[in-house]
């Protein structure tokens, strides 16, 4: 075959499969100005050659792709605007969306022409119309309830049923759905003589009262599969039945242009080989319905927003990701920074792809105060400001973020924020002393930079009394085995399991035959009176591990997420087993999720969001820098100091967080910085810095400051109003550094910031004494203090104005420090 074209290049695909099995074809023309070329054809199974589309029985549904690749490189997705035809009529069907449907055996050609005149054709046999193969119930009709949220957790599918009528949340039991829609009720929803009478559609499609409102339509594939299943007599299907094994979206990732749109295929793949096409039974969801939505037809339509986003596609249990990147169109030629760290080349290798053009270093003072803030958890000082602004040499940057890495704050911060996520707090009087124990063997691993992996051997594997081995106090918060199973999954391998405990988790692989094999590893440790006041002591006594499965009972032995079965004798301790696992460099969780957790810190916007959440249907936005982080980080011996190193003297890290529009819509592929609001805890203590006083915290030393409390059970209004976690979970979602009005309005006319301000030794009263120092000058210092930078010239012309104005009053300088206080600039880091 072949066709003449007069555009510069078009590529066609036809994506083929049918029901179960069908071979399938890939038809691709490519042509190039107005020459001819040869079409060719390849198989996505292994059941040989063929040039010809094959619907075999009456269920065979096929998903047709046209796409045309344009001069620019990109693709684009014309099946919407074909016309097609067939040789023969009556013989197969095909609507506008490239859905084409068997009619009545024989055999035809389809013919796809495109808008200049193109035509790619491919023959298409339909046979087999007259079998009477019983419908498997598991495989086909349960996908019916899915896809149109009858077994959801709003419908049917909830814990207690609906209206009476309850099915397994999103078909994980299909064993029990089959029971329920054909036993229970005496039978009532269903009438094999009339099947379209049959309670079950009738409801479905409205024509009886329904709650749910009408689902199906009459004249639906979906109404004629169940009607002939009812027929049948309701066939569930025998053991021996094909299984489905997988599940494949097409194409599996795209570059989309803006308002332009892209039809998915979604192929099953059963466990004897056959494959189906799914895609109007899959379900499909959009990580960013801002940036690109998609129907339940699978067409994914872009918006006005450049970047990434993640299709999520699920049938019966499996899911997959489609990734659509809209890009800027071309303009011209890029500049990009030099890369100082492994951490630039994926991100400039992304931005690239999306037409994007990163902004510039950030200077200086930005710098300083964006990495002062970021690893000590503090304002720089006006010694350090000097410091820094009198170095002249080219590595003065990498020399503060060395400092700050040997500094007490360093490790005070970073014991507050793995502090909280280890739910470290005190639960009475007699629970204090573990609590302090908790924390300084915390913060003493930051300061001596212990490597990660054993940091978590000696949380997750920690035997004997908090007096002896502070991080078992971690079993004494995490107090049963539920939270001890979901806590060290979410914190160390960011997976959250937690709904795999009462089903099969909706969004991922696990299944409560997963979750209670990871509760095994727990299943031995016990608890015994420590020697120090209430704290208890903990130990892994000698035995066989395994915990029941939630619905049948059976004893599950230890096996970890995707890992291989191994015995564990009765004197091990089965947590050193897990943990073993766990820092292996060939997990595919662990060194990730910390990475991750790490670049959020730093960035705002985790490459994974939730930071702590890295399923299939989670991907990351930058797939190529987790990886590398995460290996960089595995041959550094799981070295923290070293993670930030080399993430701070990144250029990314160095990026302004100003530039144009498209940068600021950007929230995804770090074209730029994104400013963040200072921490609850950073925040009082920058305030407290900026008009020389210091919060008093009950039971503590005067000049505690609030990043180094040692829990966070410490009264105190600001810091709650400000988000400070709670620590009654291993998640840092607790921790909130959204703006609100209560916010607003404690900086704003709050007793205690009118406190902090008025002190009678605080930076208001001593700048007023400062008689002999020229206003201007007492203007710059508290500039730099507040901002590690000189006003600029209307700051300061304003500012020296109205202090003059007031007669350099200790009142004017409170307004003046008021001021900078309830500025973006002081309350956000940038």
């Amino acid at each position: 075959m072949r066709v003449n074209a007069d555009r510069s290049s078009v590529r066609a695909w036809m994506f083929c499969r049918s029901l179960p099995y069908v071979l399938g074809v890939w038809l691709s023309l490519l042509l190039v100005g107005t020459a001819k070329a040869e079409s060719w054809f390849e198989h996505f199974t292994e059941q040989g050659s063929s040039q010809t589309v094959h619907l075999i029985g009456r269920d065979a549904r096929q998903q047709l792709i046209v796409s045309e690749r344009q001069a620019t490189g990109e693709i684009a997705d014309r099946t919407r605007e074909l016309s097609w035809a067939f040789d023969k009529p009556n013989i197969a069907d095909i609507d506008s969306t490239g859905w084409l449907r068997p009619l009545s055996v024989g055999e035809t050609v389809l013919r796809a022409k495109l808008s200049d005149g193109s035509e790619v054709s491919v023959p298409v046999v339909v046979s087999s119309l007259d079998d009477q193969r019983p419908i498997n119930f598991t495989n086909q009709v349960i996908p019916i309830f899915t896809k149109y949220g009858c077994n959801g957790g709003g419908c049917h599918g909830k814990a207690v049923g609906q209206n009476g009528f309850r099915l397994s949340l999103l078909g994980f039991e299909p064993r029990d759905d089959y029971e329920r829609i054909v036993n229970e009720g005496r039978g009532r929803r269903l009438f094999p003589a009339a099947p379209d009478r049959s309670l079950l559609l009738t409801k479905a499609t409205n024509l009886v009262p329904h709650g749910g409102g009408q689902r199906l339509q009459v004249d639906s594939d979906e109404f004629r599969l169940l009607c002939r299943w009812i027929s049948q007599g309701m066939p569930l299907g025998s053991e021996q039945d094909a299984k489905i094994a997988k599940i494949q979206v097409y194409p599996s990732d795209r570059a989309i242009l803006r308002s332009q749109s892209q039809q998915l295929m979604v192929l099953a793949t059963f466990t004897d080989g056959s494959v189906m096409d799914v895609t109007r039974s899959a379900q499909f969801e959009s990580n960013d319905t801002d940036l690109a939505e998609v129907t339940m037809q699978g067409l994914v339509t872009t918006h006005q927003v450049t970047g990434d986003a993640a299709v999520m596609v699920r049938y019966q249990g499996q899911v997959t990701v489609f990734n659509v990147s809209v890009p800027l169109p071309r303009t011209g030629e890029t500049i990009w920074p030099e890369s100082k760290s492994y951490v630039d080349p994926p991100v400039f290798a992304k931005l690239q792809k999306l037409g994007l053009s990163p902004a510039a270093v950030c200077d200086d003072a930005s710098f300083l105060r964006r990495v002062t803030l970021d690893i000590a958890g503090r304002l720089p000082t006006l010694t350090e400001i000097d410091a820094f602004r009198a170095d002249t040499s080219a590595t003065k940057r990498a020399v503060v973020i060395e400092r700050l890495l040997d500094s007490e704050e360093y490790a005070d911060f970073f014991a507050t924020k793995w502090n909280s996520i280890l739910r470290n707090r005190r639960k009475g009087a007699g629970y204090q002393y573990g609590t302090f124990a908790f924390h300084h063997w915390i913060r003493q691993c930051f300061a001596e930079n212990r490597p990660f992996d054993q940091f978590v051997r000696d949380i997750v594997a920690g035997s004997g009394s908090i007096d002896t081995h502070p991080p078992v106090a971690w079993y004494r918060e995490v107090s049963d085995i539920n939270q001890r199973v979901e806590d060290a999954s979410q914190l160390f391998l960011g997976q959250r399991i937690q709904c795999a405990r009462c089903h099969h988790h909706p969004y991922e692989k696990w299944s409560q035959q997963d979750y209670a094999q990871m509760s095994a590893f727990f299943s031995l440790v016990t608890q015994k009176n420590g020697s120090t006041g209430d704290e208890p002591a903990f130990y892994s006594r000698v035995g066989t591990a395994a915990s029941p499965h939630p619905k049948t009972g059976a004893s599950l032995t230890p096996v970890a997420l995707s890992a291989e079965r191994s015995d564990i004798a009765p004197t091990e301790d089965p947590r050193e087993r897990l943990v073993d696992w766990m820092v292996d460099p060939s997990n595919p969780f662990f060194a990730k999720t910390l990475v991750n957790r790490y670049w959020k810190h730093f960035f705002g916007v985790g490459i994974v969001e939730p930071e702590d959440d890295l399923r299939v249907t989670n991907p990351p936005s930058n797939p190529q820098l987790l990886d590398e982080l995460a290996k960089q980080f595995i041959e550094s011996g799981y070295d923290l100091k070293q993670l930030v190193r080399s993430i701070c003297n990144s250029s990314v890290y160095q990026f302004s967080a100003d530039g144009s529009e498209e940068m600021l819509n950007d929230r995804k592929s770090f074209v730029r910085h994104y400013p963040k609001r200072l921490s609850a805890e950073v925040l009082l203590d920058a305030i407290d810095d900026l008009v020389e006083t210091r919060t008093v915290f009950a039971g503590l030393p005067s000049a505690t400051r609030a990043i180094s409390l040692p829990d966070t059970s410490f009264e105190s209004y600001f810091l709650t109003v400000f988000g400070r976690p709670d620590s009654s979970t291993a998640c840092e979602c607790e921790r909130t550094q959204e703006a609100n009005l209560a916010q607003s309005l404690h900086l704003l006319n709050s007793k205690q910031l009118t406190e902090k301000l008025s002190v009678p030794t605080g930076r208001a009263a001593l700048m007023a004494e400062a008689k002999d120092r020229p206003t201007a000058n007492r203007v710059q210092e508290i500039y730099l203090r507040a901002f590690s930078r000189e006003p600029r010239e209307e700051e300061l012309a304003t500012s020296v104005a109205y202090l003059d104005g007031k007669g350099g009053s200790k009142e004017a300088y409170e307004d003046f420090l008021w001021v900078l206080i309830n500025s973006k600039e002081f309350m956000f880091n940038h």
